[in-house]
């Protein structure tokens, strides 16, 4: 069944989610060389209204190694700045003849509130603290790479929970799969245990590094809340992964973080790249992943 847009993980089902792994796994074969003509034709624009680096730069590269004509939308120096709406700004990319839009949003509603009003497909590139589809989609292809059944693996998610769309798409897309999640954090930052989804359960952090095959570490988003405070001085000790820390884990088990992450406090900066640190190899990924999702969607 194919799905003109792709607004949350929770339209996709386990056969949806492994055919777009298996063909980013062929994108991942193919060399910097082969000219692809997938999308040749297509306009592919990117309508971010909250900044970026990773998810826009990797859509912006997946579009044109398929071959699409890309255009990025920034906000400030649009038409919204002259008292544009944003629904009017949408229907002029519509009748430019835009195919796709990739769209990033501070609120949790509005990408899904607009995809059925345009012609275009729509990709929710991150909205609010609620769902970042792509990037789960991403992460759990590099999950795949590296333990091939999800169904068995226990994963540690720890941080800013509550304020992070990975975090909630990553939990609902892994509990198709039947993964086992541990959410750890500042208590303030996480969860009530009347909240939690049927495969998560909350840990401390050291409990859960001992049986993590994943570990996966959130940064603080002090952009998205103001009532909490966290004290970043103590924070890498308290959650953080560190040198001590690290120790704990398995040794077949890998550390993964969506980023941006900020050194030396929800990681130590020598993990970063360590043997066990997979988080340069979730941004490559990412691209395959997205490459994957636009030819899927552009069927």
């Amino acid at each position: 069944m194919l799905i003109r847009h792709l607004t949350s993980v929770n339209l996709l089902d386990t056969q949806h989610i492994l055919s777009i792994f298996e063909r980013a796994d062929y994108f991942s074969k193919l060399t910097n060389n082969n000219q692809l003509d997938i999308l040749k034709g297509k306009i592919v624009a990117n309508l971010f209204f909250e900044n970026s680096t990773r998810t826009r730069f990797s859509f912006e590269i997946a579009a044109k190694k398929l071959g699409a004509d890309v255009i990025n939308f920034h906000s400030e120096s649009s038409s919204i700045a002259k008292g544009e709406t944003l629904l009017d700004t949408l229907k002029t990319f519509e009748a430019l003849g835009v195919d796709t839009a990739i769209i990033r949003h501070s609120d949790d509603a509005f990408i899904e509130s607009v995809k059925d009003k345009f012609k275009f497909n729509v990709v929710n590139a991150g909205a609010g603290k609620k769902e970042h589809p792509s990037q789960s989609l991403l992460d759990l292809f590099t999950m795949k790479q590296e333990f091939g059944d999800l169904s068995k693996l226990k994963i540690l998610i720890c941080g800013d929970i509550l304020s992070s769309r990975v975090a909630k798409s990553n939990i609902s897309a892994l509990e198709k799969f039947g993964a086992k999640i541990y959410l750890a954090g500042p208590k303030d930052l996480l969860p009530s245990v009347d909240e939690l989804p049927e495969n998560c359960e909350l840990s401390s952090i050291d409990e859960a590094l001992k049986v993590a095959d994943v570990a996966m570490f959130l940064r603080i988003q002090h952009e998205r809340h103001h009532l909490v405070e966290v004290n970043l001085d103590t924070y890498n000790s308290d959650y953080g992964l560190n040198s001590e820390r690290i120790k704990l884990l398995k040794p077949s088990a890998i550390i993964m973080h969506p980023g941006p992450f900020n050194r030396d406090i929800e990681i130590s900066s020598e993990l970063i790249e360590c043997e066990q640190s997979r988080i340069f190899k979730q941004m490559e990924n990412g691209v395959f992943t997205r490459m994957a999702i636009l030819e899927w969607m552009n069927k």
